[in-house]
């Protein structure tokens, strides 16, 4: 792209991939400059991504693309850029008379070391960083006790959440309809040139079933039938509006919303208590004598354990990149508590395969059924995987689906007794709980 010299401001996408509802875009396309929309690929990031197939990196490619798409036919494009976000704005600087940086925030430990820096550099140059709330309706300083101190208990969280909503906390921006941008055509790089390959995923807009959602309370627990709106993802990157999610959740199914505000309950905690990241909200449960027997986490990770809901839910994530929501409960209390396996070294797997993965409700979720975390489930509560199968998948379809050798004699046989592990994990809590 040649050198331009006239006035414009810069859209950074991050975690919103979408021209609709936009906070940070509709105010940049309202600044009165051209606006250059960016998105970078940030090599620190990919760096990290060992499987070079990663569905993650085709669905934000494919995002882009269609993003493109649309943004050509206002006679712009969007500007992708490979490497780390630094001397991307570095060059961006000497390229164009940027006034402005426009952006949605990003609540993550390495983000908000990341705009920091971003801000830094952008300041000695005399030009603005200007981030918005985007990904969540209350951020992490927003809902908290009359004291000021953050909840660490979801309920009362939640029951001050919905009773600061408003009209105007869920007004959409009409960042579609403004079309303020600059004017330049410019190719996206290929996969390929970030160093990963194309896989079998299919990009496609976000559909919200309305059906779902109304039904959500009732059949959200049985994998066998679509009774998740599975929008996570699009939650994940952005894709979708987390307002338009709100306004549908309180006309159709509270629990559904519930589900909303879990995501942003988990995100006060990381930044209230960054400590988590790496270890247990509640501290005492570093005692905890993990036995972390590596063939057994294997077993775990393939699907081999002999517990066919278990087994099940381990190849869906395997091969989809997602799990049910009432399987990921089971298979997390299954590793944590009948193999006594470190909850972090699930939360890393999961955090390798999931196609939603996001850390702050990866990380409460693991913490969740590991009962070391905020308003975890208590230590004592063991899922019996038998029992769990028999409520929520009774015919056997979920578990014939995704284990086609269970009626067959290659099945293995159960990697522990249930009632065996539900005894030592009792013990070994018990013992670590108590030693302080």
């Amino acid at each position: 792209m040649s050198k331009i010299n006239s006035g414009v401001v810069v859209f950074w996408f991050r975690r919103d991939l979408r021209l609709e509802d936009n906070a940070g875009l509709y105010h940049a396309l309202k600044s009165g400059f051209p606006v250059l929309p960016l998105f970078i690929f940030d090599t620190d990031i990919l760096a990290q991504l060992d499987n070079k197939a990663d569905k993650r990196v085709d669905f934000i490619h494919q995002a882009l693309w269609e993003m493109n798409v649309r943004l050509a036919s206002m006679g712009s494009s969007i500007c992708v850029k490979i490497g780390n976000p630094l001397p991307v704005f570095e060059q961006l600087t000497q390229e164009f008379d940027i006034k402005t940086v426009f952006t949605n925030r990003d609540y993550e430990p390495y983000a908000l070391k990341r705009d920091n820096s971003i801000e830094n550099l952008l300041s000695s140059k005399n030009i603005e960083f200007l981030t918005f709330k985007d990904q969540v309706i209350f951020e992490w300083n927003e809902v908290h006790k009359n004291d000021g101190k953050p909840y660490t208990v979801f309920t009362p969280y939640s029951k001050i959440w919905k009773q600061k909503l408003s009209d105007s906390v869920l007004q959409s921006y009409d960042s579609e309809n403004e079309r303020n941008y600059l004017q330049f055509s410019i190719q996206i790089p290929e996969l390929k040139d970030l160093g990963f390959i194309k896989t079998e995923l299919l990009f496609s807009t976000p559909v919200v079933d309305e059906t779902i959602i109304r039904n959500y309370d009732q059949q959200r627990n049985f994998p066998a039938i679509k009774g998740s709106t599975e929008l996570s993802v699009h939650l994940r990157f952005g894709t979708l509006s987390v307002r338009k999610l709100v306004r549908l959740a309180l006309k159709l199914n509270d629990a559904w919303l519930n589900e909303l505000i879990w995501r942003e309950f988990f995100m006060s905690v990381i930044m209230h208590y960054p400590y988590v990241v790496n270890g247990p909200f509640k501290m005492k449960y570093d005692k905890i004598q993990w036995r972390n027997k590596e063939a057994e986490f294997v077993s775990w990770c393939e699907g081999k354990t002999g517990y066919p809901i278990v087994d099940a839910g381990m190849r869906q994530l395997n091969e989809t990149g997602w799990m049910h929501n009432r399987v990921r409960m089971i298979v997390a209390s299954f590793l944590t508590k009948h193999l006594l396996i470190d909850w972090r070294w699930g939360e890393a797997y999961f955090a390798q395969k999931l196609l939603d993965y996001d850390l702050s409700a990866n990380n409460g979720n693991w913490q969740w059924s590991a009962g070391c975390g905020c308003d975890a489930a208590p230590y004592f509560r063991v899922f019996n995987p038998d029992e769990q199968t028999r409520k929520f998948d009774s015919e056997l379809i979920y578990i014939r689906r995704w284990v086609k050798e269970f009626d067959s004699l290659n099945y293995p046989l159960p990697i522990v007794d249930h009632v065996f592990a539900r005894n030592r994990a009792l013990g070994v809590y018990k013992k670590g709980l108590n030693s302080l």
